[in-house]
């Protein structure tokens, strides 16, 4: 399986690929996409609908995990926040790629083990996780773990799925 996670901003977008065999995670790619500068709302969702559909070109992810939006102080921000997650959701859709959500709290209790890691925590976790060699850009880190995060719900619900099966004479019961 190929994830392609994405960390969802109005300015600047975060993702990260990995391949998933198993239990082991490799890192392929990450890095961001960033938004035009003083760019009216349109570019700005031209340029994440063009910038991801490139990722999906590039690297051809089998799966999308996107981290949900969180509810801000400021109710501008969150909403320029969702209709940024709504680009990317879209050009995910248009590349017919199967989608799964998860909230900041997951993502840093997947991969940091405490909900409430900061920025720092989550970069030093997924490099160390991923055995990079230097310290990955705050979004895309936050991106590759959201891509660890769905590696360790999709590798659960497939334990919990076999667990139930049997295989005999080649075929599952």
């Amino acid at each position: 399986m190929r994830v392609l996670g994405i960390d969802p901003g109005s300015r600047v977008t975060g993702f990260g690929v990995l391949d998933i065999d198993g239990q082991h995670r490799h890192y392929v790619a990450s890095g961001c996409i960033r938004t035009p500068v003083g760019g009216t709302l349109p570019q700005r969702i031209e340029s994440l609908l063009k910038g991801i559909a490139e990722v999906v070109a590039a690297y051809q992810p089998t799966v999308a995990a996107v981290e949900q939006v969180f509810v801000n102080v400021n109710p501008q921000s969150t909403l320029l926040l969702g209709q940024a997650r709504g680009a990317v959701i879209s050009a995910l859709v248009i590349a017919q790629l199967p989608i799964s959500e998860y909230t900041a709290l997951q993502v840093k209790q997947a991969v940091v083990g405490n909900g409430h890691a900061d920025k720092e925590q989550v970069q030093h976790m997924v490099q160390r996780l991923l055995r990079l060699n230097g310290l990955p850009q705050a979004d895309a880190a936050d991106a590759l773990a959201v891509a660890l995060t769905h590696a360790n719900h999709a590798g659960s619900a497939l334990k919990q799925l076999g667990g139930g099966l049997k295989i005999r004479r080649g075929r599952l019961t």
